[in-house]
């Protein structure tokens, strides 16, 4: 097979990271509410589960258009899809930044989630159209862990920026980021390589070219929601993005500013070390994938160290003990990720924007779900105190949250060896479309 030239490969890297970088920031902004937990708090005078909603409120909107996402960007392409959406995706933020009322700010974040809901899809089917078949699930991790670098992003480096800029002001630098970003994606991305005069091998494609008819869509959709292999991917995900986004994305934070006793700042640092997990796992796991051959069996291995890590912190560990467990917790997320290249080596090309809309939106319906039953948890475990304006909940209380979340990862395991199973039995073979 004649290689690419180096012109080439560069062209699709710069492109790619232009959508990954969209991406990089949808996981920065559902991510934001860990470390500004308090000043939300504070700002909203909000309980936990208020500002459970209010996290979950991107979820809300974000999980179930993963579908109609997944046809949209089918039909009309990732360059334009990835560059409205990250569009709305700013004037959310900047609506969010100005925002007084919590009603305010719930809509908002719906608004975040509403633009960010196709930048995934999108960025996923540019790597379809672009990169061979045994590069996919290497192009999958690589777009997981730049969502992992926005989760980083918005640990310590976000608190640090609060503090010296307040809350508010460094949201609104966000997105301006978003905004430039916005026009870059729109002027200079490609959907498929003949789009830029641009010779890729052997990418298997060329049907899929022809915009599909409504009856086709509708025929692609049923096709993948009958599969029983469609939801044991979904309820993996479910469990694993659900619990890793309201933990780190929420909860983490204020678990280790009231059971440890320590500064925002510092517990921030925690939980980037969670997110340095999310951002080596997937591109490091993808790989293995594609060099193993393997899909399930890495799946299985990682949503078993998934569950692991959070029993671990069921029994409050010593903080070295907690940094490996959210470390552990969040590398989980680069292996059972890798769903997705299970569900589009299952389907032809033209159903991958259909099939991966539809695992991700079952998945991310846990992060819309969980949070709020968290909050909840939590609330009934309220000490009564209140610390600048932020309730401190009970030890206990928090080993409730993280049993629930074990609970979540055992679930997880279950779907993830059936799922082994039934690949195992059919071989692994991709269905005829």
């Amino acid at each position: 097979m004649p290689s690419l030239s180096l012109s080439t490969r560069r062209r699709r890297a710069g492109l790619w990271l232009l959508l990954a970088g969209g991406f990089l920031f949808v996981n920065f902004h559902r991510t934001t509410t860990a470390v500004l937990a308090d000043p939300l708090a504070r700002a909203f005078d909000a309980t936990g589960a208020e500002l459970g909603l209010l996290h979950a409120s991107f979820f809300y909107v974000y999980a179930p258009l993963q579908l109609p996402a997944g046809l949209i960007v089918d039909r009309y392409g990732p360059r334009r899809v990835g560059a409205v959406g990250l569009g709305v995706l700013t004037g959310g933020v900047v609506a969010f930044a100005v925002a007084e009322t919590l009603v305010a700010g719930y809509l908002a974040r719906a608004v975040v989630g509403l633009g960010g809901s196709v930048l995934y899809i999108s960025t996923l089917r540019f790597c379809a159209n672009w990169f061979r078949a045994d590069e996919y699930a290497t192009m999958t991790g690589y777009t997981v862990a730049a969502a992992g670098v926005g989760g980083v992003l918005a640990t310590t480096p976000l608190a640090l920026a609060t503090q010296r800029v307040g809350w508010r002001t460094a949201m609104l630098a966000a997105g301006a980021a978003t905004g430039v970003l916005t026009v870059a994606i729109a002027v200079a991305v490609r959907d498929e390589p003949s789009d830029a005069e641009a010779a890729v091998v052997d990418v298997g494609r060329g049907e899929e070219r022809r915009v599909a008819s409504a009856a086709e869509t509708l025929a692609n959709v049923r096709r993948v929601v009958v599969e029983p292999e469609t939801w044991l991917m979904g309820i993996a995900l479910f469990c694993v993005l659900g619990v890793n986004f309201t933990v780190l994305g929420l909860w983490g934070v204020p678990f280790l500013v009231d059971t440890y006793g320590i500064s925002i700042a510092r517990a921030s640092t925690f939980v980037l070390v969670g997110n340095v997990g999310f951002v080596l796992g997937s591109p490091a796991l993808g790989a293995l994938s594609d060099r193993l051959g393997r899909r399930t069996e890495l799946i299985v291995a990682t949503a078993l160290a998934f569950t692991a890590a959070y029993g671990v912190l069921l029994f409050v560990p010593p903080l070295p003990i907690v940094a490996a467990a959210l470390f552990v917790a969040l590398l989980g997320n680069g292996g059972v990720a890798l769903v997705f290249t299970v569900g589009k080596e299952r389907h032809a090309p033209r159903v991958a924007g259909t099939i991966t809309g539809v695992v991700n939106g079952v998945g991310y319906f846990g992060a819309a779900v969980l949070p709020g039953v968290m909050g909840a948890v939590l609330d009934a475990y309220w000490t009564g105190e209140m610390i600048n304006g932020a309730r401190v909940y009970t030890v206990f209380g928090y080993r409730v949250a993280f049993g629930i979340a074990t609970l979540a990862g055992v679930v997880a395991t279950v779907a993830a060896v059936v799922l082994h199973r039934r690949e195992s039995r059919s071989g692994s073979r991709p269905t005829v479309d």
